[in-house]
Protein backbone atom coordinates (compact mmCIF):
# COMPACT_ATOMS: atom_id res chain seq x y z
CA UNK A 1 0.00 0.00 0.00
CA UNK A 2 0.68 3.55 -0.57
CA UNK A 3 -0.05 6.44 1.90
CA UNK A 4 -0.44 9.92 1.77
CA UNK A 5 -0.42 11.58 5.33
CA UNK A 6 -1.38 15.26 5.59
CA UNK A 7 -1.47 17.07 8.43
CA UNK A 8 -1.01 20.49 10.00
CA UNK A 9 2.42 19.69 11.34
CA UNK A 10 4.72 16.94 11.90
CA UNK A 11 8.40 16.28 13.91
CA UNK A 12 10.88 17.21 13.57
CA UNK A 13 9.43 19.91 11.15
CA UNK A 14 7.29 21.62 13.07
CA UNK A 15 5.24 21.17 16.12
CA UNK A 16 2.74 22.33 18.37
CA UNK A 17 1.16 19.49 19.87
CA UNK A 18 0.85 15.65 20.37
CA UNK A 19 -0.33 15.68 16.41
CA UNK A 20 3.71 16.09 15.26
CA UNK A 21 4.98 13.53 17.30
CA UNK A 22 2.27 10.95 15.76
CA UNK A 23 3.23 12.04 12.14
CA UNK A 24 6.67 11.92 13.10
CA UNK A 25 6.57 8.28 14.55
CA UNK A 26 3.85 6.51 12.57
CA UNK A 27 5.12 6.56 9.10
CA UNK A 28 8.27 5.60 10.52
CA UNK A 29 6.65 2.07 11.84
CA UNK A 30 4.19 1.63 9.05
CA UNK A 31 7.72 1.21 6.68
CA UNK A 32 8.03 -1.76 8.80
CA UNK A 33 5.00 -3.37 7.29
CA UNK A 34 6.14 -2.73 3.80
CA UNK A 35 3.76 0.85 3.39
CA UNK A 36 5.01 3.24 1.44
CA UNK A 37 4.31 6.55 3.58
CA UNK A 38 4.75 9.63 2.55
CA UNK A 39 3.71 12.98 4.49
CA UNK A 40 2.57 16.60 3.40
CA UNK A 41 2.55 19.91 5.59
CA UNK A 42 2.64 23.22 5.04
CA UNK A 43 6.72 25.22 4.82
CA UNK A 44 6.66 27.22 8.21
CA UNK A 45 8.61 29.87 8.80
CA UNK A 46 10.50 27.95 11.32
CA UNK A 47 11.66 25.43 8.95
CA UNK A 48 13.76 27.49 7.51
CA UNK A 49 15.71 27.46 9.87
CA UNK A 50 16.22 23.17 10.17
CA UNK A 51 19.80 21.64 9.16
CA UNK A 52 17.69 19.46 7.42
CA UNK A 53 15.90 22.46 5.00
CA UNK A 54 13.73 21.06 2.63
CA UNK A 55 14.90 21.59 -1.38
CA UNK A 56 12.39 22.76 -4.08
CA UNK A 57 10.67 20.43 -5.59
CA UNK A 58 12.01 20.31 -9.12
CA UNK A 59 9.50 18.61 -11.31
CA UNK A 60 6.63 20.76 -9.31
CA UNK A 61 6.94 24.48 -10.85
CA UNK A 62 4.90 27.36 -9.67
CA UNK A 63 1.12 26.46 -9.27
CA UNK A 64 -1.95 28.35 -8.50
CA UNK A 65 -4.50 26.90 -6.59
CA UNK A 66 -8.29 28.55 -6.49
CA UNK A 67 -9.68 30.53 -3.30
CA UNK A 68 -12.91 31.66 -4.76
CA UNK A 69 -11.92 33.28 -7.50
CA UNK A 70 -8.62 34.24 -6.25
CA UNK A 71 -5.40 32.67 -7.78
CA UNK A 72 -3.18 32.27 -4.66
CA UNK A 73 0.57 30.61 -6.05
CA UNK A 74 1.51 27.56 -4.31
CA UNK A 75 5.40 25.98 -4.31
CA UNK A 76 6.32 22.72 -3.61
CA UNK A 77 9.34 21.34 -1.67
CA UNK A 78 10.53 18.49 -0.43
CA UNK A 79 12.52 16.28 2.91
CA UNK A 80 13.60 13.27 4.02
CA UNK A 81 12.93 12.95 7.83
CA UNK A 82 16.00 12.00 9.27
CA UNK A 83 17.05 8.84 10.50
CA UNK A 84 13.22 7.23 9.02
CA UNK A 85 13.71 8.42 5.70
CA UNK A 86 10.66 9.05 5.30
CA UNK A 87 9.52 11.26 2.68
CA UNK A 88 7.89 15.05 3.26
CA UNK A 89 6.64 17.48 0.96
CA UNK A 90 5.82 20.96 1.88
CA UNK A 91 3.49 23.42 0.31
CA UNK A 92 4.92 26.51 0.35
CA UNK A 93 2.98 29.91 0.25
CA UNK A 94 4.64 33.21 1.94
CA UNK A 95 1.63 34.63 2.59
CA UNK A 96 0.00 31.91 4.77
CA UNK A 97 2.47 30.45 6.15
CA UNK A 98 5.76 32.62 6.74
CA UNK A 99 4.21 33.66 10.16
CA UNK A 100 5.78 33.51 13.34
CA UNK A 101 3.10 31.01 14.59
CA UNK A 102 1.68 27.84 13.08
CA UNK A 103 -1.75 28.44 14.21
CA UNK A 104 -1.55 31.25 16.64
CA UNK A 105 -0.16 34.75 16.35
CA UNK A 106 2.11 34.61 19.29
CA UNK A 107 1.86 38.78 19.66
CA UNK A 108 -1.89 37.76 20.43
CA UNK A 109 -2.00 33.98 21.75
CA UNK A 110 -5.13 33.85 19.73
CA UNK A 111 -5.72 32.13 16.34
CA UNK A 112 -4.89 33.91 13.20
CA UNK A 113 -7.82 35.20 11.55
CA UNK A 114 -7.63 33.86 8.44
CA UNK A 115 -7.07 30.03 9.10
CA UNK A 116 -9.77 29.12 7.88
CA UNK A 117 -8.32 30.86 4.19
CA UNK A 118 -4.85 28.78 5.46
CA UNK A 119 -6.04 25.63 5.55
CA UNK A 120 -8.49 25.78 2.62
CA UNK A 121 -5.12 26.56 0.85
CA UNK A 122 -3.44 23.89 2.25
CA UNK A 123 -5.79 21.05 1.70
CA UNK A 124 -6.29 21.79 -2.19
CA UNK A 125 -2.60 22.56 -3.04
CA UNK A 126 -2.01 19.07 -0.80
CA UNK A 127 -4.36 17.27 -3.31
CA UNK A 128 -2.84 19.08 -6.31
CA UNK A 129 0.90 18.20 -5.30
CA UNK A 130 -1.13 14.55 -6.81
CA UNK A 131 -1.13 16.40 -10.34
CA UNK A 132 1.97 15.16 -11.83
CA UNK A 133 3.23 13.64 -9.42
CA UNK A 134 4.73 10.06 -10.71
CA UNK A 135 3.60 8.29 -6.98
CA UNK A 136 -0.13 8.22 -6.37
CA UNK A 137 -1.41 6.81 -2.40
CA UNK A 138 -3.96 3.97 -2.08
CA UNK A 139 -5.28 5.66 0.88
CA UNK A 140 -4.87 9.64 1.76
CA UNK A 141 -5.08 10.04 5.68
CA UNK A 142 -5.99 13.58 6.89
CA UNK A 143 -5.39 14.54 10.41
CA UNK A 144 -7.64 16.60 12.21
CA UNK A 145 -9.55 19.81 11.88
CA UNK A 146 -7.36 21.46 9.60
CA UNK A 147 -7.09 18.53 6.61
CA UNK A 148 -11.10 18.27 7.11
CA UNK A 149 -11.96 19.46 3.67
CA UNK A 150 -9.87 17.05 1.96
CA UNK A 151 -12.29 13.81 2.15
CA UNK A 152 -15.30 15.83 0.76
CA UNK A 153 -13.00 17.26 -2.23
CA UNK A 154 -12.45 13.46 -2.85
CA UNK A 155 -15.65 12.08 -2.37
CA UNK A 156 -17.50 15.05 -4.24
CA UNK A 157 -14.68 14.28 -6.99
CA UNK A 158 -13.25 17.85 -7.10
CA UNK A 159 -9.78 16.29 -7.35
CA UNK A 160 -7.79 15.15 -10.36
CA UNK A 161 -8.38 11.58 -11.96
CA UNK A 162 -5.83 9.95 -10.49
CA UNK A 163 -7.47 10.33 -7.35
CA UNK A 164 -10.76 8.39 -8.23
CA UNK A 165 -10.39 5.26 -6.53
CA UNK A 166 -8.05 6.61 -3.68
CA UNK A 167 -9.86 6.08 -0.24
CA UNK A 168 -9.95 8.75 2.94
CA UNK A 169 -9.27 8.02 6.48
CA UNK A 170 -9.62 10.75 9.32
CA UNK A 171 -8.15 10.61 12.60
CA UNK A 172 -9.64 12.96 15.30
CA UNK A 173 -7.36 13.68 17.55
CA UNK A 174 -8.94 15.95 19.50
CA UNK A 175 -12.43 16.63 18.35
CA UNK A 176 -12.44 19.86 20.76
CA UNK A 177 -11.09 21.29 17.35
CA UNK A 178 -13.71 21.30 15.12
CA UNK A 179 -12.84 23.73 12.79
CA UNK A 180 -15.73 26.38 12.99
CA UNK A 181 -15.99 29.23 10.45
CA UNK A 182 -19.35 31.63 8.89
CA UNK A 183 -20.99 30.01 6.07
CA UNK A 184 -19.28 32.75 4.49
CA UNK A 185 -16.10 30.30 4.05
CA UNK A 186 -17.80 28.12 1.29
CA UNK A 187 -16.79 30.65 -1.42
CA UNK A 188 -13.08 30.06 -0.98
CA UNK A 189 -13.50 26.45 0.12
CA UNK A 190 -15.36 26.40 -3.69
CA UNK A 191 -18.82 24.08 -2.20
CA UNK A 192 -21.74 25.39 -3.15
CA UNK A 193 -24.36 27.24 -1.00
CA UNK A 194 -26.73 24.86 -2.04
CA UNK A 195 -25.30 22.13 0.18
CA UNK A 196 -25.33 24.30 3.33
CA UNK A 197 -29.08 23.77 4.58
CA UNK A 198 -30.19 22.50 8.22
CA UNK A 199 -27.88 19.20 9.42
CA UNK A 200 -26.03 18.97 6.08
CA UNK A 201 -22.24 18.01 6.34
CA UNK A 202 -21.76 21.54 5.60
CA UNK A 203 -24.01 23.18 8.40
CA UNK A 204 -23.61 23.23 11.98
CA UNK A 205 -25.52 25.15 14.18
CA UNK A 206 -25.57 27.57 11.59
CA UNK A 207 -21.67 27.96 10.82
CA UNK A 208 -19.15 25.65 8.98
CA UNK A 209 -17.21 22.87 10.78
CA UNK A 210 -14.12 21.37 9.16
CA UNK A 211 -14.24 18.67 11.68
CA UNK A 212 -18.07 17.69 10.82
CA UNK A 213 -17.45 17.72 7.27
CA UNK A 214 -14.28 15.23 7.54
CA UNK A 215 -16.51 13.12 9.27
CA UNK A 216 -19.43 12.89 7.13
CA UNK A 217 -17.78 12.09 4.25
CA UNK A 218 -14.16 9.93 5.44
CA UNK A 219 -14.56 6.22 4.34
CA UNK A 220 -13.71 5.49 7.68
CA UNK A 221 -12.11 7.28 10.62
CA UNK A 222 -10.59 6.78 14.15
CA UNK A 223 -9.70 8.45 17.34
CA UNK A 224 -6.29 8.11 19.17
CA UNK A 225 -7.62 5.58 21.87
CA UNK A 226 -10.47 3.20 22.67
CA UNK A 227 -12.45 4.81 25.20
CA UNK A 228 -12.21 7.88 23.42
CA UNK A 229 -13.79 6.87 20.23
CA UNK A 230 -16.96 5.76 22.84
CA UNK A 231 -17.09 8.96 24.66
CA UNK A 232 -17.52 11.17 22.00
CA UNK A 233 -20.69 9.51 20.52
CA UNK A 234 -22.03 9.83 24.42
CA UNK A 235 -22.95 12.79 24.46
CA UNK A 236 -22.14 16.66 23.74
CA UNK A 237 -19.69 16.66 26.83
CA UNK A 238 -17.41 14.74 24.36
CA UNK A 239 -19.04 14.98 21.64
CA UNK A 240 -19.18 18.56 21.09
CA UNK A 241 -22.67 18.82 19.18
CA UNK A 242 -21.12 16.00 16.59
CA UNK A 243 -21.93 13.02 18.45
CA UNK A 244 -25.30 12.54 16.24
CA UNK A 245 -23.00 12.72 13.64
CA UNK A 246 -20.59 9.99 14.80
CA UNK A 247 -23.22 7.62 15.61
CA UNK A 248 -24.43 7.43 12.43
CA UNK A 249 -21.06 6.64 11.31
CA UNK A 250 -20.13 3.77 14.62
CA UNK A 251 -19.66 1.50 12.07
CA UNK A 252 -16.92 3.26 10.18
CA UNK A 253 -15.34 4.97 13.27
CA UNK A 254 -12.44 3.12 15.25
CA UNK A 255 -10.57 3.53 18.34
CA UNK A 256 -6.58 3.00 17.53
CA UNK A 257 -3.78 4.10 20.87
CA UNK A 258 -1.05 5.99 19.91
CA UNK A 259 2.19 4.26 20.56
CA UNK A 260 5.76 6.21 21.97
CA UNK A 261 8.78 6.42 20.18
CA UNK A 262 11.34 4.40 22.34
CA UNK A 263 14.31 5.74 20.15
CA UNK A 264 13.24 9.01 21.92
CA UNK A 265 11.79 8.05 24.78
CA UNK A 266 13.69 5.54 26.81
CA UNK A 267 15.85 5.81 30.04
CA UNK A 268 18.61 3.46 28.98
CA UNK A 269 19.37 5.52 25.79
CA UNK A 270 17.98 9.06 26.48
CA UNK A 271 20.38 11.70 25.63
CA UNK A 272 18.55 14.20 26.99
CA UNK A 273 19.04 13.20 30.37
CA UNK A 274 21.98 13.56 32.64
CA UNK A 275 22.03 9.84 33.68
CA UNK A 276 20.45 6.77 31.86
CA UNK A 277 19.03 3.66 33.83
CA UNK A 278 17.09 0.88 33.18
CA UNK A 279 13.95 -1.26 34.71
CA UNK A 280 17.24 -3.53 36.01
CA UNK A 281 19.08 -1.01 36.99
CA UNK A 282 17.02 2.18 38.54
CA UNK A 283 20.27 3.96 40.55
CA UNK A 284 20.11 6.54 37.60
CA UNK A 285 16.57 7.49 38.26
CA UNK A 286 17.51 9.29 41.47
CA UNK A 287 20.29 10.65 40.02
CA UNK A 288 18.06 12.28 37.48
CA UNK A 289 15.59 13.73 40.41
CA UNK A 290 18.38 15.14 42.40
CA UNK A 291 19.50 16.86 38.79
CA UNK A 292 15.70 18.05 38.71
CA UNK A 293 15.52 19.54 42.24
CA UNK A 294 19.04 21.09 41.25
CA UNK A 295 17.21 22.85 38.15
CA UNK A 296 14.21 24.18 40.22
CA UNK A 297 16.72 25.47 42.70
CA UNK A 298 16.11 22.71 45.44
CA UNK A 299 18.57 20.67 47.42
CA UNK A 300 17.58 17.10 47.91
CA UNK A 301 15.07 16.15 50.31
CA UNK A 302 16.14 14.55 54.06
CA UNK A 303 13.55 12.18 53.66
CA UNK A 304 11.19 10.40 50.98
CA UNK A 305 9.34 12.98 49.55
CA UNK A 306 7.70 12.39 46.08
CA UNK A 307 8.41 14.83 43.20
CA UNK A 308 5.60 15.35 41.05
CA UNK A 309 5.85 16.64 37.50
CA UNK A 310 2.79 18.14 35.08
CA UNK A 311 4.23 18.81 31.56
CA UNK A 312 0.94 20.53 29.59
CA UNK A 313 -0.66 23.27 27.92
CA UNK A 314 -2.51 25.56 30.90
CA UNK A 315 -6.00 24.46 30.03
CA UNK A 316 -9.33 23.87 31.54
CA UNK A 317 -9.16 20.60 29.51
CA UNK A 318 -5.88 19.40 31.11
CA UNK A 319 -7.48 20.00 34.61
CA UNK A 320 -6.19 22.87 35.55
CA UNK A 321 -9.18 24.73 36.79
CA UNK A 322 -9.02 22.11 39.48
CA UNK A 323 -5.33 22.13 40.32
CA UNK A 324 -5.55 26.02 40.50
CA UNK A 325 -8.77 25.33 43.05
CA UNK A 326 -6.97 22.83 44.69
CA UNK A 327 -3.04 24.87 45.00
CA UNK A 328 -2.96 25.40 48.60
CA UNK A 329 -4.33 21.90 49.39
CA UNK A 330 -1.56 20.61 47.19
CA UNK A 331 1.24 22.68 48.59
CA UNK A 332 -0.02 21.69 52.01
CA UNK A 333 0.93 18.05 51.10
CA UNK A 334 4.45 16.25 51.59
CA UNK A 335 5.39 16.71 47.99
CA UNK A 336 7.58 19.24 45.96
CA UNK A 337 5.44 19.97 42.20
CA UNK A 338 7.45 21.35 38.85
CA UNK A 339 5.53 22.44 36.12
CA UNK A 340 6.28 22.55 32.57
CA UNK A 341 4.01 24.11 29.86
CA UNK A 342 1.86 27.55 28.60
CA UNK A 343 -1.68 28.10 27.82
CA UNK A 344 -4.09 30.49 29.23
CA UNK A 345 -2.89 33.79 30.73
CA UNK A 346 -5.30 33.31 34.15
CA UNK A 347 -3.53 29.72 34.85
CA UNK A 348 -0.14 31.79 34.10
CA UNK A 349 -0.26 34.29 36.29
CA UNK A 350 -1.64 31.92 39.07
CA UNK A 351 1.09 29.70 38.83
CA UNK A 352 3.79 32.51 38.88
CA UNK A 353 2.34 34.29 41.82
CA UNK A 354 1.70 30.83 43.70
CA UNK A 355 5.48 30.22 43.25
CA UNK A 356 6.57 33.16 45.17
CA UNK A 357 4.52 32.23 47.97
CA UNK A 358 5.77 28.67 47.54
CA UNK A 359 9.34 28.65 46.46
CA UNK A 360 10.69 25.37 48.41
CA UNK A 361 7.43 23.09 46.83
CA UNK A 362 6.02 24.67 43.44
CA UNK A 363 9.10 25.47 40.05
CA UNK A 364 7.01 26.72 37.08
CA UNK A 365 8.58 26.85 34.12
CA UNK A 366 6.66 29.08 31.51
CA UNK A 367 7.12 27.62 27.69
CA UNK A 368 8.31 24.25 26.12
CA UNK A 369 12.45 23.33 26.85
CA UNK A 370 12.20 19.81 25.64
CA UNK A 371 15.49 18.48 27.75
CA UNK A 372 13.60 20.26 30.65
CA UNK A 373 10.54 17.65 29.77
CA UNK A 374 12.78 14.57 29.42
CA UNK A 375 14.28 15.43 33.00
CA UNK A 376 10.35 15.63 34.22
CA UNK A 377 9.81 12.48 32.89
CA UNK A 378 13.03 10.93 34.45
CA UNK A 379 13.37 12.88 37.31
CA UNK A 380 9.88 13.05 38.90
CA UNK A 381 8.45 10.43 40.96
CA UNK A 382 4.80 10.95 40.28
CA UNK A 383 3.41 12.34 37.18
CA UNK A 384 0.21 14.29 37.41
CA UNK A 385 -2.61 14.54 34.54
CA UNK A 386 -6.16 15.51 36.03
CA UNK A 387 -7.61 16.01 33.16
CA UNK A 388 -11.03 17.00 32.02
CA UNK A 389 -11.25 14.75 28.61
CA UNK A 390 -7.99 13.50 26.71
CA UNK A 391 -8.44 11.76 23.69
CA UNK A 392 -5.03 9.97 24.03
CA UNK A 393 -2.37 11.42 26.22
CA UNK A 394 1.25 10.87 25.67
CA UNK A 395 3.02 12.02 28.68
CA UNK A 396 1.24 9.04 30.79
CA UNK A 397 3.15 6.54 28.46
CA UNK A 398 6.46 8.55 28.65
CA UNK A 399 6.36 8.63 32.36
CA UNK A 400 5.37 4.86 32.60
CA UNK A 401 8.75 4.30 30.47
CA UNK A 402 10.48 6.25 32.19
CA UNK A 403 8.74 4.64 36.00
CA UNK A 404 7.19 7.78 36.83
CA UNK A 405 3.72 6.81 38.14
CA UNK A 406 1.12 8.40 36.57
CA UNK A 407 -1.86 10.32 38.76
CA UNK A 408 -4.97 10.58 36.09
CA UNK A 409 -8.11 11.14 35.30
CA UNK A 410 -10.09 8.02 33.58
CA UNK A 411 -10.96 9.90 30.76
CA UNK A 412 -10.00 8.74 26.67
CA UNK A 413 -7.09 7.34 26.53
CA UNK A 414 -5.52 8.09 30.39
CA UNK A 415 -8.08 5.26 31.48
CA UNK A 416 -7.02 2.46 28.32
CA UNK A 417 -3.22 3.26 29.37
CA UNK A 418 -3.35 3.43 33.39
CA UNK A 419 -4.58 1.11 35.74
CA UNK A 420 -5.37 1.86 39.34
CA UNK A 421 -2.97 -0.03 41.94
CA UNK A 422 -5.44 0.48 45.01
CA UNK A 423 -8.06 -1.30 42.68
CA UNK A 424 -6.01 -3.85 40.89
CA UNK A 425 -3.04 -4.46 43.27
CA UNK A 426 -1.37 -7.03 41.34
CA UNK A 427 -1.71 -5.16 37.67
CA UNK A 428 -1.55 -1.95 38.75
CA UNK A 429 0.65 1.37 36.73
CA UNK A 430 -0.57 4.15 38.70
CA UNK A 431 -3.86 6.23 40.25
CA UNK A 432 -7.09 6.65 38.82
CA UNK A 433 -10.40 8.73 39.72
CA UNK A 434 -13.66 8.46 38.30
CA UNK A 435 -15.56 11.92 39.45
CA UNK A 436 -14.35 15.03 37.62
CA UNK A 437 -13.77 17.11 40.64
CA UNK A 438 -11.09 18.39 43.04
CA UNK A 439 -11.97 16.54 45.95
CA UNK A 440 -12.01 13.07 43.93
CA UNK A 441 -8.33 14.39 42.41
CA UNK A 442 -7.16 15.38 45.82
CA UNK A 443 -8.93 11.94 47.50
CA UNK A 444 -6.66 10.03 44.48
CA UNK A 445 -3.32 12.29 45.13
CA UNK A 446 -3.49 11.15 48.49
CA UNK A 447 -3.64 7.71 47.70
CA UNK A 448 -0.24 7.76 45.43
CA UNK A 449 1.66 9.30 48.37
CA UNK A 450 1.08 6.84 50.54
CA UNK A 451 1.91 4.34 48.77
CA UNK A 452 5.06 6.12 47.84
CA UNK A 453 5.93 5.78 51.21
CA UNK A 454 6.04 1.67 50.67
CA UNK A 455 9.30 1.37 49.46
CA UNK A 456 9.01 -2.20 48.58
CA UNK A 457 5.39 -1.79 46.48
CA UNK A 458 6.87 1.48 44.15
CA UNK A 459 9.16 -0.50 43.41
CA UNK A 460 6.75 -3.56 41.59
CA UNK A 461 4.79 -0.38 40.48
CA UNK A 462 7.42 0.89 38.42
CA UNK A 463 8.76 -2.21 37.36
CA UNK A 464 5.05 -2.84 36.04
CA UNK A 465 4.85 0.48 34.58
CA UNK A 466 8.45 0.31 32.56
CA UNK A 467 7.55 -3.52 30.79
CA UNK A 468 4.06 -2.15 29.01
CA UNK A 469 4.38 -1.98 25.73
CA UNK A 470 3.13 1.34 24.13
CA UNK A 471 5.03 1.05 20.75
CA UNK A 472 4.41 2.52 18.03
CA UNK A 473 4.48 -0.84 16.56
CA UNK A 474 1.39 -2.98 17.72
CA UNK A 475 -0.90 0.80 16.79
CA UNK A 476 0.63 0.33 13.31
CA UNK A 477 -0.21 -3.22 13.01
CA UNK A 478 -4.12 -1.60 13.69
CA UNK A 479 -3.63 1.32 11.73
CA UNK A 480 -2.61 -1.11 8.79
CA UNK A 481 -5.95 -3.39 9.38
CA UNK A 482 -8.04 0.01 8.85
CA UNK A 483 -6.31 0.98 5.54
CA UNK A 484 -7.43 -2.36 4.32
CA UNK A 485 -10.84 -1.75 5.54
CA UNK A 486 -10.65 1.93 4.21
CA UNK A 487 -9.96 0.44 0.63
CA UNK A 488 -12.37 -2.08 0.70
CA UNK A 489 -14.93 -0.02 1.56
CA UNK A 490 -14.09 3.11 -1.05
CA UNK A 491 -14.41 -0.15 -4.23
CA UNK A 492 -17.16 -1.91 -2.93
CA UNK A 493 -19.49 1.02 -1.70
CA UNK A 494 -18.63 4.46 -3.03
CA UNK A 495 -17.35 3.00 -6.43
CA UNK A 496 -19.58 1.86 -9.76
Amino acid sequence: MKILMIAAEAVPFAKVGGLADVLGSLPASLKKFGIDVRVVIPKYKSINDLPSAPQPLTDHPVKEIMLGRIPVPVRYFQAITPETDVPVYFVENTHFFQRDGIYDDPATGKGYEDNGERFIFFSKAALALLDGLSWQPDIIHCHDCQTGLIPAYIRLGMVNPACAQVASVFTIHNLGYLGLFPKTILYPVGLDDDLFYPASPLEFYNQVSFMKIALAYADCMNTVSESYAIEIQSGKEFGCGLEGVLRMRRADLFGIMNGIDHTIWDPETDVQIPYPYSIDDLSGKYENKKALLARCGWPPPSERIPLVGMISRLTDQKGFDLVISKLDEIMSLPLQLVILGSGEKVYEQALQQAMQQYSDKLSFHMGFDDQLAHLIEAGADLFFMPSRYEPCGLNQLYSMRYGTLPVVRATGGLRDSVIDDDHNPYRGTGFVFETYTGNAMMETLHRSLQAFQDVSRWSYMMSRAMSCDFSWNRSAEKYRELYLYARSKRRTVYLP
